[in-house]
């Protein structure tokens, strides 16, 4: 078999060793229930705070905001069942591109005839109209609705990038409550999320070296939360069920690795994104991007001409030892393709792949990955 070459990094990232060591002893010695009294589960109880506390620290709010999750689709779910039962939300602005954890949440809640929702309008590349969200805000505050926003920091296909800022005020503004999915973002910026007045904010540790299964939902200071989940008071009795001790201390461990290499490696990142882009060029003009500038660093969005099925050149770069997706890792096995090209209206004949990348993507991945599509392709090879 040949050598993987991993470049779907979106989907999820490998564990860095220095995270597993930091679990290892919470999967072996210290593997008491929480929320005993005795020594080894208050030592798991201890770890846990702890890293309650560096998580809040590195993202700049305060420990009481922080809750831990089993990831991003929890965390949205959470965020989103209390803007809608608790916090008096009956219509929810979102848009077209967002995470299916998202889309079929609200569509969950919108099949309610009490609940309404609408898409804010985006440009080619994905990026919301600021006016247009201003504009539904408006008129919805005018009839006397309040309004949950849930939009995407950086769209998991293309990488388009929200501006946090820029939403927060306008939903400060209509009082409105402000959902971000954050999931591709947290572990790749070093985001301070008390600036920018989103009320809810996801992250899931496997986006940055972290474990799968251990996420976070933040909630602002003053803002109301209510179980998803019901059962026992751990979480603050925000979510019952023991916790995942080992899980949580990974996840912070990973985001305070993610903080302090941020700026090298979103430089290595941005090289190896560039190398791709540069090296498939080379092969052929016709290929274009999904991305503009204003994009996630670590995601680059592909477009071949040609009459090649996105699934079939996917099948042949996997037989060739090659990992990327069509986009989102979570929905495959749809037969109905990437709903962010449907709704961005991109019907180009050809496939759509999306490659993304690590601080542990060699450049050596990238040449292969480019010498393998020419290959399938039948593109000249005219590598520098």
């Amino acid at each position: 078999m040949n050598e993987i070459v991993y470049l779907d990094n979106a989907a999820t990232t490998s564990l860095d060793p220095v995270v597993l060591e930091a679990m290892l002893p919470f999967l072996t010695n210290y593997y008491g229930n929480p929320s005993s009294s005795y020594s080894i589960g208050r030592k798991s109880k201890t770890a846990i705070e702890a890293s309650r506390k560096k998580v809040a620290d590195l993202l700049g709010v305060k420990s009481t905001s922080i809750y831990f999750t089993s990831g991003g689709t929890e965390s949205n779910n959470t965020a989103i069942a209390t803007a809608v039962k608790t916090l008096g939300c009956t219509h929810i602005i979102t848009s077209a591109i967002e995470h299916h954890a998202v889309l079929h949440t609200v569509e969950h809640y919108c099949a309610d005839k009490n609940i309404t929702c609408s898409f804010v309008k985006l440009n080619e590349y994905g990026e919301v109209d600021y006016n247009d969200l201003e504009l539904q805000l408006n008129s919805q505050t005018k009839a006397g609705i309040k309004c949950l926003v849930s939009l995407m920091h950086a769209n998991n296909e293309i990488g388009t990038l929200l501006d946090l800022k820029q939403a927060g005020e306008i939903c400060n503004r209509y009082g409105a409550i402000f959902h971000s999915d954050c999931v591709q973002t947290i572990g790749h910026y070093p985001l301070q999320l008390a600036e920018y007045g989103v009320h809810f904010a996801s992250a899931s540790g496997h986006k940055f070296h972290g474990p799968k299964g251990t996420g976070i939902l933040y909630v602002s200071a003053g803002t109301k939360i209510t179980p998803l989940i019901h059962g026992g008071g751990q979480e603050r009795k925000v979510r019952a069920g023991t916790e995942n001790v080992h899980g949580m201390i990974g996840f912070a461990k990973a985001l305070e690795l993610a903080h302090e290499n941020y700026l090298a490696d979103q430089i290595y990142i941005n090289t190896l994104n560039k190398a791709m882009r540069d090296g498939l060029l080379q092969l052929s003009p016709e290929i274009s991007f999904n991305n503009n500038d204003n994009a996630l660093y670590t995601v680059l969005s592909v477009n071949f001409p040609g009459n090649m099925e996105t699934d079939l050149l996917l099948a042949m770069l996997d037989q060739a030892g090659i990992c990327a997706s069509g986009g989102s890792a979570c929905s495959s096995g749809d037969d109905h393709g990437s709903h962010v090209m449907h709704a961005l209206g991109k019907k180009q004949s050809g496939a759509t792949i999306r490659f993304s990348f690590s601080k542990l993507t060699r450049m050596g991945d990238i040449d292969i990955a480019i010498t393998t599509l020419a290959g399938i392709l039948k593109y000249p090879l005219s590598l520098a």
